[in-house]
């Protein structure tokens, strides 16, 4: 296919390291809206210095004017299946690398990668696959999405390779990971769904519910066991009722459950973002893309597992069914429909897109705040809120070129 052609015809283009922030000198980045736990500082500065934001800048250090500009932590995607005409599912590691490399260029520098339902011998070799990857430092973790979901709200996932949550079946997957299974999606009503989440939380696993059809007393039963996450909340799961509120209700009003919310217009009406921060609180939401393949590649064929998906006008749905199959989204904009559609403060996004997911994942103390001694993972973007600049680890990724 078309998509495939591409992937593997730019994939060297991410295997290239990234230009230094300025011949390895220390750098000073002066002037901007610095977004910060406590709140924005007008008029601030910035000190990388190597890998690491620094509290003090020395004497050969390199100034750079960004007034005018937002300087925000480098966005934390705990749920992504691809993009740039790849899959982490099904792509090469070049493939996989070259999805990693797209993201980055929209902000996202750290990415946990997600696979969807598959064989299970197929999906124990990929987490090996993964895990060679997560080992290098390129990726967070490895999400599984599937297959121990609900084939009634199965979304974009083939019914036929669905298996119940058995846990002799999840400890072999989270094993295949070699230490790096980061999270796995249940429907937790189903047989094993509850031992499976204990299991989970046993490993130090997030056990996140997801693709369900549980009642509000079997979601607080699988909270209670220790589920910690809500697989994008309101999206394949039963909606809100005032007789039977199902799972919504229940992950929404328990503090323990960070909620996922895809933003781009697609997957949730402006209302229902608000009604989740409004009850979860900016603290328990993780702004997430779902992407898939075409995610800053174009519209299209694709293959999302073994399932055909038709991405027009950047929308992504299964050619049999019409279900929308994941998202062509990036987090530059996620980031920008939130502050400048959904009207919320530009720290409550931050937080979504960058400090809470990485306080989820237990990295809190590398990423996810431009604090000093934390990971120089850092963005520039303009008055308009576009992304201009992107640095990792000190290395620009996309160099702003300000100075």
């Amino acid at each position: 296919m078309a998509a495939d052609l591409g992937a593997r015809g730019t994939a060297r283009q991410a295997t290239e390291r990234p230009h230094p922030a300025t011949d390895k000198a220390p750098l000073v980045l002066s002037g901007a809206n610095v977004v910060m736990p406590t709140g924005t500082v007008e008029q601030g500065r910035l000190i990388v210095d190597g890998t690491r934001i620094a509290g003090a800048a020395p004497e050969n250090a390199h100034h750079i004017d960004v007034t005018g500009h937002w300087l925000l932590p480098g966005f934390v995607d705990i749920h992504n299946h691809g993009g740039g005409g790849a899959s982490f599912t099904s792509g090469t590691p070049e493939d996989v690398l070259q999805g990693i490399h797209t993201h980055r260029l929209h902000g996202t520098t750290t990415l946990v990668a997600s696979t969807v339902t598959g064989d299970m011998d197929f999906l124990a070799r990929r987490a090996g696959l993964l895990a060679e990857l997560a080992e290098q430092g390129d990726i967070a973790g490895i999400h599984f999405e599937g297959p121990f979901i609900s084939p009634c709200r199965k979304g974009a996932h083939s019914e036929e390779l669905l298996r119940d949550p058995d846990p002799a079946d999840v400890r072999r997957l989270v094993d295949a990971a070699r230490g790096h299974a980061t999270m796995v999606t249940l429907a937790t009503e189903l047989p094993g769904g509850i031992d499976s989440v204990r299991l989970l939380a046993e490993r130090g696993v997030i056990a996140a519910i997801g693709h369900t059809d549980a009642s509000y007393e079997q979601t607080v039963e699988a909270i209670e066991a220790g589920a910690t996450v809500a697989t994008h909340l309101f999206n394949a799961m039963p909606p809100l009722g005032h007789r039977e509120p199902g799972p919504i209700a229940a992950l929404l009003e328990d503090e323990r459950i960070t909620v996922e919310l895809i933003n781009d217009g697609t997957h949730l009406h402006p209302a229902s973002l608000q009604l989740a921060f409004h009850h979860a609180g900016a603290d328990r939401v993780a702004f997430i893309t779902d992407a898939m393949d075409a995610a800053g590649f174009g519209d299209g064929r694709y293959m999302l597992g073994p399932l055909e998906v038709e991405v027009a006008d950047g929308v992504a749905r299964l050619v049999e069914g019409g279900s929308i199959a994941g998202s062509t989204l990036t987090l530059d904009r996620a980031f920008k429909r939130a502050v400048t559609v959904d009207r919320l403060p530009v720290e409550h996004a931050v937080a979504a897109l960058s400090s809470n997911p990485a306080k989820l994942l237990g990295r809190y103390d590398r990423i996810g705040s431009l604090e000093p001694g934390k990971d120089a993972d850092l963005l520039v973007l303009d008055s308009d809120f576009d992304l201009k600049g992107v640095m990792r680890r000190g290395e620009w990724v996309v160099d702003p070129q300000l100075g």
